[in-house]
């Protein structure tokens, strides 16, 4: 083993989150008509408007973290995909951002201070904090959704277990899918 790197575990993070959210959304393709847009118990209505909210809330991040201005601008539709498949599409964009920004880490990147743009006010915070607190949020409304397909036709995907690499052998494909190997994962 190499010595010890600091941005390796926001490398396996981004890449867990993105597994994590393609299990998920392949769950809920499976649902059957009218359960994605049901009302149901949690922070969110449906599974429809939790999606589209950790949608809205990784654009306003990965945007800061790329060093854009968008800001508030992300917030401006509560619900902007009424479609599983179009939602599918735009996280998995948000989702390979987002490695991309992790895979070109390095200990001074993580300690930079980012630009959150708040409407009347800039927020700074440090790279490792941003990446955290998204990380934890994307976590928190994924377990959400896995609770709402539980009242559903579908069952929820395994989503507790983070990459390591014992578990190789439950994810060729999906990794194939992502256009990922195992060696990706591992660095």
């Amino acid at each position: 083993m190499s010595a010890f790197d600091p941005t390796r575990v926001f490398r396996k993070l981004a890449y867990n989150n993105a597994l994590a959210n393609a299990r998920l959304y392949r769950a809920c393709a499976a649902l059957q008509p009218g359960e994605f847009e049901a009302k149901r118990v949690s922070f969110f209505p449906s599974i429809k408007a939790t999606l589209n909210h950790i949608l809205i809330v990784d654009w306003f991040y990965v945007d800061a973290l790329e060093g854009g201005t968008l800001g508030m601008k992300a917030f401006e539709v509560d619900d902007p995909f009424d479609t599983l498949e179009a939602l599918s599409v735009e996280q998995g964009s948000v989702d390979r951002r987002l490695v991309t920004v992790c895979e070109t880490l390095d200990p001074d990147a993580l300690a930079r201070v980012i630009d959150l743009h708040r409407g009347n006010r800039i927020q700074r915070e440090r790279a490792e904090d941003v990446l955290s607190h998204l990380f934890q949020h994307r976590t928190h409304h994924r377990g959400q959704v896995h609770a709402m397909l539980a009242g559903s036709s579908v069952a929820p995907p395994q989503l507790d277990e983070f990459i390591v690499a014992d578990d190789a052998r439950f994810r060729g494909e999906e990794l194939a899918e992502l256009g990922w190997d195992e060696a990706t994962l591992m660095r």
